[in-house]
């Protein structure tokens, strides 16, 4: 079986672009014997129906109306779909991609919470979705205490602060960071992720910017807290790199951050802020054991998603040619990472 991995989002500094890199590596280490993996730069597009028997795009954005091949996508979150009027600013680009995961051969979630998701703003039948949850790194440990204080330093962070992780580029208001920063508080709040100006307006935070791994380690485990804001999380991944580091958690309530966590973090109710600070604040250590998932794990698993997706289209019959008429497709010409074969 030959598989071609879509290796795009694996230069983002976010969330999907850690799992692409975290699965490409874990896919390479437990790799069959008699299986190939395609790591393919290229828009996928540009793949011979004869050179892959089954496709993984790693993110939604990524899923293809015309695959050459039996499609497997990867579903983070679908929290923009929860929201009408981001679904309806997103036009014919998000009906397409949709329509697109609709086709896909498999559809690989990090939760059970967004696999029920998928069924009910995707329309996508239980059966087709496979439940793979994510992992910490494993440059995601406790520091020791030379190298916490060397990172302090460096990047002017206090003795004790706690910690918010993901970016900052657009305010999201399912995130609450501008009521998080006016919140009372004793301790200091460091926000790591990328940024834009707006960010720069939010009073009383420290930003760091984008990080190394390395360096986020170190930020974690000098952490007295992680505090994670959302309302909508597909799986809650900074929350398990916290306690891989031996920091503790403060969430809100979250179904998909619930289902990864259970007893681990301190919950309070969404959107409650001051709870969520003082929660933050009373937190001790030690923290409790992040799950014991691994990437490995992670990848053995989405093996068998493609060998199950694989041995599906061997079995179905060649679809009938279609007729002569086209289907129309958006002015402007094709979508990116939509096109047409």
């Amino acid at each position: 079986m030959r598989v071609a991995f879509d290796t795009r989002p694996s230069a983002q500094s976010d969330g999907v672009g850690r799992y692409a890199r975290c699965l490409l590596r874990s896919l390479r280490d437990t790799r069959p014997p008699a299986d190939e993996l395609l790591e393919t730069e290229r828009p996928p597009t540009a793949l011979r129906s004869s050179a892959a028997d089954v496709l993984h795009s790693p993110c939604f954005d990524g899923a293809m109306l015309h695959s050459p091949c039996p499609m497997v996508v990867t579903i983070h979150d679908l929290s923009a779909l929860k929201r009408a009027s981001e679904h309806l600013r997103g036009g014919v680009r998000t009906r397409l991609r949709q329509l697109a995961v609709q086709r896909a051969a498999g559809v690989i979630a990090p939760t059970e919470t967004v696999a029920m998701d998928a069924g009910t703003h995707l329309g996508i039948e239980r059966e087709r979705v496979t439940v793979i949850p994510e992992a910490a790194d494993t440059s995601m440990y406790r520091r020791p205490d030379d190298e916490i204080a060397a990172v302090r330093e460096r990047l002017g962070l206090p003795e004790g602060y706690l910690v918010l992780v993901g970016g900052l580029q657009h305010p999201d208001p399912t995130k609450h960071i501008a009521r998080l920063a006016a919140t009372r508080r004793d301790l200091a709040l460091v926000m790591v992720g990328a940024t834009r100006p707006w960010a720069h307006e939010l009073p009383d935070v420290i930003l760091t910017g984008e990080v190394c791994d390395e360096d986020l380690a170190a930020i974690y485990s000098g952490a007295h807290a992680l505090v994670l804001t959302s309302e909508y999380e597909g799986f809650g991944l900074p929350a398990v790199e916290a306690l891989a580091c031996g920091t503790p958690v403060a969430a809100c309530e979250a179904p998909a951050v619930r289902e990864v966590l259970g007893d681990r973090a301190a919950f309070v109710c969404s959107g409650d802020m001051q709870a969520l600070v003082d929660a933050a604040q009373a937190a001790s250590r030690p923290a409790p054991a992040p799950p014991e998932w691994t990437w490995d794990d992670a990848a053995r698993r989405t093996w068998g998603v493609y060998a199950s997706v694989s041995a599906l289209a061997h079995q179905q019959k060649p679809v009938p040619a279609r007729s002569g008429r086209r289907e129309r497709r958006p002015s402007g010409g094709a979508v990116e990472g939509l096109e047409a074969q």
